[in-house]
């Protein structure tokens, strides 16, 4: 039996090539260039999850909660997201396409559990591009010696975002060059200066990853509270390596190739992160002044006084690098959501936004995603504000990790999906996959947990209820949408048409009968 049509276009001829028959076999046409190989899609992911991004968001933060043993929190949630990316593996290689939570929540139960997964995590991802252009207008700032206004941020932040846009426009090839020069920088701004820092400038011993400096205060003088805080925060800098999915159906190869680039992009932004926390701690002059609040900024302080002050603006620089590295390969992602989502004509105006310009970039997706995250950039004009944003930008990239580990498992355990792309872990598979559950609904929860000691000092209720305050507002605007514009009977009715019996069966390139089988959308949420 066939794959079931998504909504592309019905391919006539089974392609030339074997990626492209492979698409065609599950419903789509060659839209978009596929021009990249393995390094170029573990280059999208590294640049998404981003060592740079991920330490100057967390480090701070977690610090202050938990003192310099927080460090302890990022090889834990290293460790649960290699859980995620397990059975990330097993999908994307039996399903390489754009759009994963969405294209997988479907086929294993069904359209309207797909369309929301979808959904979530379209929405995550383009307010993470949010917060991501937010983060990297100070450093912008830095470089120009100015200090900025609450408007004059914003107003930066979207010129990031319309650059990045720009960028991303001009195809897959030009964002993948642009993205190499981020990792160039990151390389600079994190494996050299971290090995430097931990060599030859530590100022402590390791024995200061076992103390706290009364950290635990924050929290009730509870060391387990401030290290659940601690997981929830760190959280932050282990997402992104969903990327390499994004840009399946421009990856050669991608049923081997997108597995292997998530474990890379992972593993090797996990290691250095680790390193770099660790290192940062161990050269900086006074932990207790950040666990205290008077150092906002750990990361350039140990940077700066370990190698003296000439060393400001290029460290200033090739950090602004990494964050605009990230901003358009994360903007990248989005747009390949959106886009996969419309082209079904299951997203508001799906005629424009599936659009793809003549550089095979899908622009409808492109500025449909930059006008959303442009939006959301008006809480930024309260400067506390933007703090709801990364706390709901956290939580909302979480649910979908469950939904799709949950999607995976329900399958599995009914037999309606047994694995069969080039990844199949088998039994193994199975009890990873509930740890995969597990691990995921913890995190939601600890993150959605309304906790005052991370939002700025006096923030209103609804920052400190701002992860699941925005998680339920992206639901009930989701289940809206399915009770009012009912996309998932569109999605029924294409995968009815392509069940018929005259539907070509010499487009799929596996006979595999087990592979046919398992690709059928399973019956669930309706």
């Amino acid at each position: 039996m066939p794959e079931p049509s998504t909504g592309g276009r019905p391919a006539t001829a089974t392609p030339p090539d074997g990626d492209a028959a492979r698409l065609s076999a599950l419903g789509y046409e060659q839209e978009l260039r596929r021009s990249l190989g393995v390094l170029g899609n573990i280059a999208m992911g590294f640049a998404v999850v981003s060592p740079v991004v991920a330490l100057y968001a967390v480090s701070m933060v977690g610090t202050t909660i938990a003192g310099p043993a927080w460090v302890w929190a990022l090889p834990v949630v290293l460790l649960g997201q290699c859980l995620v990316v397990n059975v990330y593996s097993e999908l994307a290689s039996q399903w390489p396409l754009a759009g994963g939570p969405y294209q997988w929540g479907r086929r294993l139960l069904g359209p309207s559990f797909g369309w929301m997964s979808g959904w979530v995590w379209q929405f995550a991802v383009m307010f993470g591009n949010t917060t991501v252009a937010y983060l990297a207008a100070p450093w912008v700032f830095a470089l120009a010696g100015v200090t900025p206004t609450p408007a004059a941020m914003v107003a930066v932040a979207a010129a990031i975002l319309l650059g990045c846009m720009l960028v991303n426009a001009f195809g897959i090839r030009i964002l993948s060059l642009f993205v190499s020069l981020g990792i160039a920088a990151e390389a600079v701004a994190s494996v050299l200066v971290g090995f430097s820092l931990l060599l030859f400038f530590r100022k402590h011993g390791f024995s200061l990853f076992t103390e706290t400096l009364g950290a635990e205060q924050l929290s009730g003088g509870s060391t387990v509270s401030a290290f659940l805080a601690v997981l929830a925060v760190a959280g932050w800098g282990f997402i992104g390596f969903d990327a390499c999915v994004s840009t399946a159906e421009e990856t050669k190869d991608a049923g081997r190739q997108v597995p292997r680039a998530m474990w890379w992009a992972l593993l090797s932004v996990g290691t250095v992160v680790i390193l770099n926390a660790m290192a940062v701690a161990l050269a900086h002059p006074d932990p207790a002044a950040v666990v205290a609040g008077r150092d906002l900024d750990p990361v350039t302080t140990a940077v700066v006084t370990s190698f003296g002050s000439w060393s400001d603006k290029p460290f200033v620089l090739v950090v602004l690098i990494g964050f605009l590295a990230c901003a358009m390969a994360s903007q990248g992602g989005a747009a390949r959501g959106v886009y996969s989502l419309a082209r079904d004509g299951v997203f508001p105006f799906s005629d424009r936004v599936r659009r793809v310009n003549r550089r095979q970039a899908p622009i409808g997706g492109l500025v449909a995603s930059t006008a959303v995250s442009c939006s959301a950039l008006l809480l930024g004009l309260n400067a506390t504000a933007i703090g709801s944003l990364i706390a709901f930008g956290t939580a909302a990239t979480f649910l979908p990790f469950f939904l799709v580990s949950l999607a995976a498992l329900i399958a599995r355990l009914r037999g309606t999906w047994v694995p069969s792309g080039h990844i199949r872990l088998g039994r193994k598979g199975t009890f990873l996959n509930v740890l995969a559950v597990l691990w995921t609904a913890f995190e939601v929860a600890d993150v959605c947990w309304p906790r005052a000691i991370l939002a700025p000092p006096g923030a209103p209720w609804y920052q400190i209820w701002a992860g699941l305050l925005g998680t339920g507002v992206v639901l009930t605007a989701g289940l809206l949408y399915l009770l009012v514009r009912r996309p998932q009977e569109k999605l029924r009715a294409l995968e009815s048409q392509a069940a018929r019996p005259d539907a070509n069966p010499d487009t799929e390139p596996d006979a595999d009968p087990d592979a046919d089988r398992s690709a059928e959308p399973a019956a669930g949420l309706s």
